[in-house]
């Protein structure tokens, strides 16, 4: 017989979950005591707990009360949700059109370290086709997907994402150096697009653009993943795909509050 999830829950995980959903508009600092009763937990226990989050950032300690509160990676975690049901609700209708104009499999994906993680996507209709990729985690510099939002970063940002020289690849035609991968980010930044030429899957080239947001930050990237005979260097080149796509990246801005007229240069 299948055993209930709520028979593998782990007491303290959800002691720690109840101390973060303690927290109140009305309420947004405690102090263990308090916190003590309303869980019916020892104080060193609920202390131990609360300095276990404090370390990881969810909860801080107010100096002056000695009370706590709420920690800055709550408010991270919650924009990450936040930004993620927007950005695949915004994107849907746009990734619709974009398939239809290109005749080609529209995606968009969000970046996560030094992967990319695929939202959703709207495949063409043809019988030769990329396969889906919704749900998959891949390395970002095999994608054009997460090439867009790579050359985005600092130089801090993109040392700590690659401090080894050599990279994992997913085809032989993946980048093999982190020294590659800069120089071609270089790239991206100029031409305003990102390219893939078999370096995910073979047979199978991709294009994308980065996506900005209210806070004028890349938070995601739109693309078009296709077979090499139809995403052809004369086509991206004399063809509208590029057009299509960069207005599809700039409409998906638009709506998640992006304001090129409010962005100093």
């Amino acid at each position: 017989m299948k055993r209930e999830k709520v028979n593998y829950m782990i007491k303290s995980v959800s002691h720690a979950l109840d101390i973060l959903e303690s927290f109140t508009k009305t309420e947004d600092e405690l102090g263990v005591t308090e916190l003590s009763k309303r869980l019916d937990l020892h104080k060193n226990n609920v202390f131990r707990l609360l300095a276990t989050l404090e370390h990881r950032g969810y909860i801080e300690q107010n100096s002056s009360s000695e009370n706590y509160r709420l920690g800055p990676k709550t408010l991270q975690i919650g924009s990450i949700f936040i930004e993620q049901r927007e950005c695949r609700r915004q994107a849907r209708p746009i990734l619709e059109r974009l398939m239809a104009e290109s005749g080609e499999t529209a995606v968009v994906a969000v970046l996560r370290a030094n992967k990319v993680i695929y939202m959703d996507s709207v495949e063409t209709d043809k019988t030769v086709r990329a396969v889906s990729r919704i749900g998959e985690m891949l390395p970002a510099h095999c994608t054009a997907v997460g090439k867009a939002q790579l050359s985005t970063l600092s130089q801090a940002d993109f040392d700590r994402l690659y401090p080894d020289n050599d990279l994992p690849g997913l085809t032989e035609k993946s980048i093999p150096k982190r020294e590659a991968l800069f120089a071609e980010l270089k790239s991206v930044v100029e031409k305003g697009y990102a390219f893939e030429d078999e370096e995910c899957a073979l047979e199978v080239r991709g294009i994308a653009v980065p996506v900005k947001d209210f806070s004028k930050n890349v938070i995601a990237a739109v693309g078009i993943v296709a077979p090499v005979s139809r995403l052809t260097d004369d086509k991206l080149n004399k063809g509208k795909i590029l057009s299509l796509l960069k207005e599809s990246g700039k409409t998906l801005s638009d709506a998640l509050g992006f304001s090129a007229s409010s962005v100093r240069t």
